[in-house]
């Protein structure tokens, strides 16, 4: 969560606030209507923006990376996440179906080729959609690359992590009996769809704040106030798509069809001190990439909102050619 102004200080590499030009619900079957905006110049370059989670949601702020005079910003809120509808939905939401709901926005939106924007999970999806769709997609700025890999899980949900918070990592685990605590994924989606609202909620929250409290490089633990109904949402998506290992067939399957993407140029922005998404993975990507551009920051962590990265993320938009 970035708590910082909307408006563009001296020392801030963002731009403004902007609002959108155009903003709808565009219903993409199976009963889901996805929240969608644009922003920017309606004649502009188009970049589509993907956020993270999943289970996260589009924000404001995400708008203050690209140039607005420059860039046809456009937004949406993944199924069952921000103002998507029915909310909360875990039905009919697959990776596959956020594949075919982008691909959907781009045509509905007569866009022939557009950059795809996303970090975190949003990197994830964004790979993933371009290596389905290949033809749609001009450029590739990831930021905090993850790949949905079982070392990956195993890392944050298995201890890896939490040898450098061991306080914070006792606090996530000590809510699940010590008989279950070898599959915390598990452990928690037992709790998280109990069906007990109140129950979802508690365990939502310690979910949430456990990746919250260690996104920021210099964060001090807390992980902010996160209202306990988002925290359910963000909780349940995010742990439906980690017990399915993301809906994909091969835990690396993203590493091997590189070749489908080979052409395409890309840029990562990789904090070294990421505890979420460590660098290992992304520089892994990189070298399977023959047109990416592997940009690891020091002193900055895993959040979008880290100084480095959000000045790194505008100086590549800023400087891409078309």
């Amino acid at each position: 969560m970035d708590n910082r102004s909307e408006q563009k200080a001296e020392n801030s590499p963002l731009y403004p606030a902007i609002d959108p030009f155009s903003h709808e619900m565009l219903d993409v079957g199976a009963g889901h209507k996805v929240y969608l905006e644009q922003s920017g110049a309606r004649d502009g370059y188009p970049v589509v923006v993907v956020h993270g989670g999943p289970g996260a949601g589009c924000s404001a702020s995400m708008r203050r990376y690209f140039d607005p005079t420059k860039y046809r910003i456009i937004m949406f809120d993944q199924r069952g996440c921000g103002r998507s509808l029915p909310y909360a939905s875990i039905e009919h939401n697959t990776t596959w179906d956020l594949v075919r709901d982008m691909e959907q926005i781009r045509t509905h939106l007569g866009v022939d080729q557009w950059a795809v924007f996303g970090g975190s999970w949003g990197a994830t999806l964004s790979l993933i959609y371009a290596q389905t769709h290949p033809e749609s997609v001009s450029h590739l700025i990831l930021r905090g690359v993850f790949l949905m890999t079982q070392p990956e899980l195993d890392w944050f949900y298995g201890g890896g992590a939490g040898k450098f918070w061991p306080e914070l990592w006792q606090r996530f685990v000590s809510v699940i009996p010590e008989d279950e605590r070898d599959d915390l994924i598990s452990a928690y989606h037992k709790r998280l769809f109990s069906g007990d609202m109140r129950e979802e909620m508690r365990f939502g929250t310690t979910w949430t704040h456990w990746e919250n409290a260690l996104a920021s490089f210099q964060s001090n633990g807390f992980g902010g106030h996160c209202p306990p109904a988002y925290a359910r949402t963000f909780a349940r998506i995010e742990n439906h798509y980690f017990i399915n290992d993301g809906f994909l067939d091969q835990d690396q399957k993203i590493l091997n069809n590189m070749e489908k993407i080979r052409h395409i140029q890309g840029y990562i922005v990789q904090g070294r001190y990421d505890m979420i998404c460590p660098p290992a993975t992304a520089y892994e990507l990189s070298r399977k990439w023959p047109r990416c551009d592997l940009r690891i920051m020091s002193y900055a962590g895993h959040a979008m909102s880290e100084p480095k990265i959000s000045s790194e993320l505008v100086s590549i938009m800023d400087k891409l050619r078309f």
